[in-house]
């Protein structure tokens, strides 16, 4: 809290640690971060991150909500059981980057592939059944009058048989414990942890290749912060499941992820491995605390 010249305190939002003189704003975070890379990443850069392999692929892609631009000529690129972690300021545009992916927003130009495939202007639906990208929101989704075996069964909804969802169901209760002791129960009488394992698994259900991660540690107390990535890195190295991340939690994001990209006013400032962009002063002076 800071003192203002009438003698009343003001909360102070931003980013950072330490006292009142070494935490950024928003907005001082959002200019300073503008200028973190004279030069934005190039496509040879993205693809090099990507190993020269992507799965999933962004071209020059604007979109937004409306007639609302958020994202500006951005580029992506991440190769099959890679992990990606967006990180930058609020209202940077990070969310809206999975938004676009899964089709939520209204794409104004550019190109979304998957392994050669344009999906570009295919519906949720499809992007889960056909091109196997699968969304875990950032906001609690289960179903609380729900049991939690049926909420797993919501995950499998597209599919043709739901005795198919229900095997699917099985063999994650036969994958997580923790579920499976809780099988019967309402979903509302989960931990906050327990829910978001059961987010993930519900997500799970239809085999996707590919998992977009909107906040997973928010919420969420240290312990079950850790549980969460645990479980995210299980899926990414014994299951080969490519997880495009975006996690407020910088420093928690950059150390999960194989590559790193920072977004600022709807565009890609920089782009690394999530080890280098950890080690860089001026990333951790504006996003890691440091």
């Amino acid at each position: 809290m800071a003192e203002n010249d009438r003698g009343k305190t003001d909360t102070i939002h931003g980013h950072g640690t330490g006292d009142v003189d070494t935490v950024l704003s928003v907005d001082e975070v959002t200019r300073e971060a503008g200028a973190l890379s004279h030069e934005r990443p190039t496509v040879d850069k993205f693809a090099t991150l990507a190993d020269n392999a992507p799965l999933l692929t962004i071209e020059s892609l604007n979109a937004g909500y409306g007639k609302m631009q958020i994202l500006f000529d951005v580029h992506l690129q991440v190769r099959k059981g890679q992990s990606l972690c967006l990180i930058g300021p609020n209202g940077a545009g990070k969310s809206t980057v999975l938004h676009s992916i899964y089709g939520f927003t209204n794409i104004m130009s550019g190109s979304i592939r998957v392994d050669g495939r344009e999906i570009t202007t295919l519906g949720p639906n499809q992007k889960l059944q056909e091109a196997k990208i699968a969304y875990i929101l950032q906001d609690n989704s289960v179903f609380p009058d729900m049991t939690v075996e049926e909420n797993l069964w919501m995950g499998g909804y597209l599919m043709e048989d739901p005795a198919h969802a229900r095997e699917a169901a099985d063999k994650i209760f036969d994958k997580y414990t923790k579920l499976a002791e809780r099988r019967h129960q309402l979903a509302r009488v989960l931990s906050g942890g327990e829910r978001r394992l059961l987010e993930i698994s519900r997500a799970l259900v239809m085999n996707p290749e590919v998992l977009l991660v909107d906040e997973p540690s928010i919420g969420l107390e240290p312990r079950f912060i850790n549980m969460v990535f645990e479980i995210l890195d299980d899926l990414q190295h014994n299951e080969g499941k490519t997880i495009i991340m975006v996690e407020q939690n910088a420093k928690k994001g950059l150390e999960f992820s194989d590559v790193g990209y920072v977004m600022v006013s709807g565009e890609i400032a920089m782009a690394d491995k999530g080890d280098l962009l950890l080690a860089d002063p001026e990333v951790g002076r504006l996003f890691l605390g440091g």
